[in-house]
């Protein structure tokens, strides 16, 4: 990649080129690129010699490392990082290795922080993406309390709070999220029975077809009983021509991408701001879909919103 200060870019290069074509000196071009001659006819022997892809920047790392640490050590360290979850200047006086060059083992081999890691069994946990919309769709429900009218504790003040906490009930927040555009959908309601999920089933599959996402193929789901065991799940799978998943026993980390957008909706919507009723804040859920789903940048893709992801002419959504 070129650094912030570089003359030429790409765009540059090819500049260059075409100018030099021309048949102009190497020398005045260069001048009036503010470039050394060196530095053009650089360019100009890389495309001569590999064309349009001459142009592109190389990469710097080096064709052989001889000095690099033996795979076999390096697979001591990532060995013993799994099984014992020690850190690097631990491991290092084990192996006999300065800290720092277990260090870099850990993080070539994606090991360096135990977040990467099953702490029960040490394995790596897989990161995955399916190819195309719709491939599959995570669902789950976050449990919320209510919010009494008039605010509760982050309104009133703790002591204040607890007065009116009782009996106030627990909203639960149906969420599906797209695996491959991270497209979300969500509604609010009173329980997580059999009918009311498979009822959401529907309305979230009508939602993506609607962003574009023409059909729902897989659907991935905790072990809770009305995925399991009910025929109105199973009706609905049905009706969308859609095969259901479950996850492992114990390990939310399966649906993570739902679990992950479980945590921004507390953090960006539920828990945002301290509302005075649980209208307001029912209310402002939609703002907050909105808002992810358009506007708000998303790491895993690259900084854009889910809607970039989905097969639809660009401007359409906005």
């Amino acid at each position: 990649m070129s650094h912030r200060n570089a003359r030429l870019t790409v765009h540059g290069r090819r500049l260059l080129i075409e100018r030099v074509r021309t048949g102009r000196p190497v020398a005045h071009v260069a001048a009036e690129m503010g470039i050394s001659r060196p530095t053009a006819h650089k360019w100009i022997r890389r495309w001569r010699a590999e064309g349009e892809q001459g142009l592109h920047d190389r990469s710097s790392r080096p064709r052989t490392t001889p000095h690099r640490t033996p795979s076999a050590t390096e697979a001591r360290v990532c060995r013993l990082r799994q099984d014992r979850k020690l850190g690097p200047a631990r491991l290092g006086p084990i192996l006999g290795l300065p800290a720092s060059t277990t260090h870099r083992i850990l993080v070539r081999h994606s090991l360096n922080r135990l977040a990467f890691l099953d702490r029960p069994t040490g394995q790596v946990i897989r990161r995955y993406e399916r190819e195309r919309p719709g491939e599959l769709v995570h669902v789950d429900v976050k449990k919320l309390g209510r919010i009494p009218d008039g605010g509760g504790h982050k309104v009133l003040g703790r002591q204040a709070g607890r007065a009116t906490r009782g009996g106030t009930g627990f909203d639960y927040i149906h969420s599906a999220v797209d695996d491959h555009t991270r497209l979300a959908y969500s509604e609010i309601h009173a329980d997580e029975k059999a009918a009311t999920c498979a009822a959401f089933l529907r309305r979230a599959a009508a939602f993506f077809t609607a962003h574009g996402i023409d059909r729902v193929e897989r659907v991935l789901t905790d072990n809770a009983w009305p995925y399991r065991k009910s025929f109105a799940w199973r009706d609905a799978m049905a009706d969308l021509g859609a095969s259901g998943r479950l996850t492992r026993a114990y390990r939310p980390q399966t649906n993570g991408k739902v679990e992950r957008f479980n945590r921004t909706l507390l953090e960006e919507w539920a828990y945002l701001k301290p509302y005075t009723s649980n209208q307001e804040r029912s209310e402002a859920l939609a703002d907050f879909l909105h808002s992810y789903n358009h506007h708000r940048c998303h790491t895993a893709l690259g900084g854009h919103p889910p809607i970039s992801r989905v097969n639809n002419p660009a401007g359409q959504y906005t």
